[in-house]
């Protein structure tokens, strides 16, 4: 066992940190559930490995509360505000892309999609010939992609029932910052993966400039919805320790103006396209000198003992 928990009140306190089982931790910073209720949270960070991390967080079931919103928006397929609007758009436009990165890392064609949310990505590789399952915890969204789109969606209890070395390729588009068990879930991966498969995993990164900017406004934050928040070094510190090696980074540009957009209202109380365009740009700016600190980044793993 990497670390111990301590529960209170449906909270879990980290006693050791989860990737390297440090038991120092140095306060990051303090930031609000300003998406839903503005509930109070705390960001530490391993004074060992660095691994960024909500803490104290809620439970498993906890947490649930904190997604039971019509205006969560990777469930949300119907409300049609500007912000949702352009979220679909550029939706539309990221799941071309992610199926080409597929083909072009994909050996076979067995992908499984963890987090898949209401299914239009699995529905788009279906439809370019590719098996595709996903695992989708939020009810609503798994029906949505079975009813709706006639997809293979599953609970998150079938994702311990899968057969082991059965997929080309495993997914997670922003998903693993928020899985309360990481090295259970890496370990579990690697299982399920093909000796020659890839793994794509997608997360925000708090080493941005946008990041620093809004600070405890960052809307990637998402407390406590995000229970990691990575970075390159970190993440790299996950692959090597579940026996990955990350072959290539990505950035997600478009994540800059989003996140950009959402933060303006958390930290001013309305939206302000301009600025917030005007902050992704110089986001995006910033991250070409250095290709690690784009909003977003795309890390492509292999398994280490290929």
């Amino acid at each position: 066992m990497f670390h111990v928990k301590q529960r209170c009140n449906r909270m879990e306190v980290l006693s050791n940190c989860p990737v390297c089982g440090h038991p120092f931790f140095s306060e990051f910073l303090k930031s609000k559930d300003y998406f839903l209720n503005k509930d109070e949270f705390t960001i530490v960070i391993c004074k060992n490995c660095g691994l960024r991390f909500t803490n104290p967080r809620p439970d498993e079931r906890e947490v649930l509360k904190y997604y039971e919103s019509n205006e969560y928006i990777s469930h949300n397929v119907q409300k049609q505000n500007l912000v949702n609007i352009i979220y679909r758009l550029v939706r539309t436009f990221a799941i071309r892309r992610k199926f080409l990165l597929v083909k072009r890392y994909c050996n076979g064609k067995t992908l499984l999609d963890i987090g898949c949310g209401t299914g239009e990505f699995i529905a788009y590789c279906s439809k370019k010939g590719f098996t595709t399952t996903g695992v989708e915890p939020n009810e609503n969204a798994r029906k949505f992609a079975v009813d709706s789109l006639h997809q293979n969606v599953k609970p998150e209890s079938f994702f311990n029932e899968i057969y082991p070395g059965g997929f080309d390729i495993i997914t997670l588009w922003h998903v693993l910052e928020h899985i309360h068990d990481l090295n259970g879930r890496m370990e579990r991966i690697a299982a399920l993966l093909k000796p020659s498969g890839t793994l794509i995993i997608a997360v925000p990164n708090s080493n941005s400039r946008d990041a620093s900017y809004y600070q405890d406004f960052w809307a990637a934050y998402d407390l406590p919805r995000h229970l990691f928040h990575f970075t390159p070094d970190t993440l790299n510190k996950v692959a090597v320790k579940h026996g990955f090696i990350i072959k290539e980074i990505l950035p997600l540009k478009f994540d800059a103006y989003y996140i950009s957009l959402i933060s303006e209202k958390y930290k001013y109380g309305h939206e302000n396209y301009f600025r917030a365009i005007l902050n992704g740009i110089k986001s995006n700016r910033s991250a070409s000198k250095n290709e690690k600190n784009y909003s977003s980044l795309i890390y492509i793993l292999k398994q280490a003992k290929e």
